[in-house]
C-alpha cells in the first residue's frame, strides 16, 4: 500500500490488520518519502542513516576541524575524545532508524496473527477494526509530532542549553572568547542535533504507548484462547515476537549508556564496576517498558486458565471414576482385552491436557525472548569490561591462549 494511500480519519474504508504499522506514518514519514529517503515500505534506510549522520554529526566535525577543537593543542577536551557524541550520532542514531524497518516488518505480521489463527470471534471483529484504526490515527497525528517538536525546544533545549554552557568551559562545544557561552559547534549541538536525537527518541517511546493501547484493547476482547494450547499461553505466544522486533531499540539504549559511562570511564578515572547498580535498574526499566505491555493480557489468560481447570477438572473426575468402575471396580469387559485399550490412552491424553493447562502462563512472554533482549541491551556494554584489565595484562592472556 502506498504512503500517500494510508487511509485517512475521514475515509470511509475499513481499516484491516495490513495497514497496522507502528512506523510507516506520519508527518516526518511523509517528508522522507517526498525526499526521497524513504519508500512506502521502509526501505533506502541506508539513505535516511547517512542523512542524519550528515545533519547531526558531520557538521560537528566540520565546525570543530576549522575551529581548531578537532585534536588539540587546545587546552579543552577534543571533539574526536568525546566518546559519548560519537556513540549518540553514529551509532544509536542509526539504529532508531533501523528499528523503524524491523519493527515495521516483524510487528505487523503479529497482529495478523489474530485472525489468522482465528483468535477474533466474529461479533468481535468490529471492535478489532476499530482498535487498527485507533492505532493508525495515532500514528498518523500531526499534533503528536509538533508536541514533540513543541517539547524539544520548549523544554530540552532550555535545559540542554543551560547544563551545556555551564560544562563549555572544559569542553570542545565551549566558545573561546573570555566570556564563555557555546562556539558555533556547541550551537549547532544545542539547537539541531540533540534535539533531532531527542525527537527520534520520544517518537519511539510514543509508538510504544501506542502499542501498549492496541495491545490493552486486545486484552478487552472475547479471544477464541485456548488453555490447552502447546504454546503454553493459551495461543498468544506469537506476541513475544514483538521483543526481537524491538531489540535494535534495546541496543541503542545499551550503545546510549556505553557512551556515557566510556566517558567516564577513560576522562573521569571512574570504574566499570561503579555503574553495575545504574546498568542493572536501567535494564530492569526497559524489559518494564518493552515487555510490561505483554502482561496486559494477564487477566485474560487468568480467566482461560481458571477456566480449564475447571472444565477439565470436571471431565477428568467423571472419566476417571468411570475408568475406574469399568476397569478396577467391575468385572472387565470380556470381550475388550486391557492391553491396547484406547481407554488408555485416552486417560494420558487427558491428563496432558490438564497439565497442559496447569502451566498456562499469565502473560505471552518467553524466557528466551527476555533474555535475548537484555543481552542486546548489554552487547554495547560489554567491550567496557576490558576496561578493567590494563593492557599488558590483556596482551598476555591472549598470547597465554595462542601459545
Amino acid at each position: 500500500m502506498s504512503a500517500t494511500t494510508i487511509p485517512s480519519q475521514g475515509t470511509s474504508r475499513p481499516w484491516t490488520s495490513q495497514d497496522f504499522s507502528l512506523v510507516r506514518g506520519g508527518p516526518l514519514f511523509q517528508l522522507v518519502c517526498r525526499a526521497r529517503l524513504s519508500d512506502d515500505a521502509l526501505g533506502l534506510v541506508h539513505r535516511r542513516i547517512a542523512a542524519a549522520v550528515l545533519v547531526t554529526w558531520a557538521p560537528l566535525l566540520v565546525l570543530c576541524a576549522l575551529n581548531g577543537d578537532l585534536l588539540g593543542p587546545s587546552p579543552k577536551q577534543p571533539f574526536l575524545n568525546d566518546i559519548g557524541f560519537h556513540v549518540r550520532f553514529l551509532v544509536v542514531v542509526p539504529l532508531l532508524i533501523l528499528a523503524e524497518l524491523i519493527v515495521h516488518r516483524r510487528i505487523s505480521p503479529l497482529v495478523d496473527q489474530f485472525r489468522v489463527r482465528g483468535l477474533i470471534r466474529p461479533e468481535q471483529d468490529e471492535r478489532f477494526t476499530q482498535a487498527i484504526g485507533e492505532a493508525s490515527k495515532w500514528r498518523n497525528s500531526v499534533v503528536a509530532e509538533v508536541v514533540f517538536v513543541a517539547i524539544v525546544y520548549a523544554v530540552g533545549v532550555l535545559f540542554t542549553l543551560h547544563r551545556y554552557v555551564a560544562l563549555s568551559g572544559d569542553a570542545w562545544f565551549g566558545s573561546a572568547s573570555r566570556s564563555g557561552g557555546l562556539s558555533i559547534a556547541g550551537l549547532w549541538l544545542v539547537f539541531v542535533s540533540l534535539p533531532l536525537f531527542q525527537f527520534l527518541l520520544l517518537r519511539w517511546y510514543f509508538r510504544l504507548f501506542i502499542w501498549g493501547r492496541f495491545l490493552w484493547r486486545m486484552s478487552r476482547l472475547n479471544l477464541d484462547l485456548n488453555a490447552t494450547h502447546p504454546d503454553k499461553a493459551g495461543g498468544l505466544a506469537f506476541l513475544a515476537g514483538s521483543l526481537t522486533a524491538f531489540l535494535p531499540l534495546a541496543a541503542a539504549h545499551g550503545a546510549l549508556s556505553a557512551g556515557v559511562l566510556a566517558n567516564r570511564i577513560f576522562f573521569g578515572g571512574a570504574r566499570l564496576t561503579q555503574f553495575k547498580m545504574e546498568v542493572l535498574t536501567e535494564a530492569l526499566l526497559l524489559l518494564l517498558l518493552f515487555a510490561g505491555p505483554l502482561a496486559i493480557f494477564a487477566p485474560l489468560l487468568s480467566r482461560v486458565k481458571r477456566a480449564g481447570l475447571r472444565d477439565y477438572g470436571a471431565l477428568g473426575q467423571t472419566y476417571t471414576r468411570e475408568f475406574r468402575e469399568k476397569w478396577l471396580s467391575g468385572a472387565r469387559p470380556k470381550d475388550e482385552p486391557l492391553l491396547g485399550s484406547g481407554d488408555i490412552q485416552s486417560l494420558a491424553d487427558l491428563g496432558n491436557s490438564y497439565s497442559a493447562t496447569a502451566q498456562t502462563r499469565l502473560a505471552p512472554i518467553s524466557l528466551p525472548a527476555l533474555l535475548n533482549f537484555v543481552v542486546a541491551f548489554l552487547a554495547p556494554i560489554l567491550p567496557l569490561f576490558l576496561t578493567m584489565m590494563s593492557m599488558e595484562k590483556l596482551i598476555g592472556r591472549l598470547v597465554g591462549l595462542v601459545f
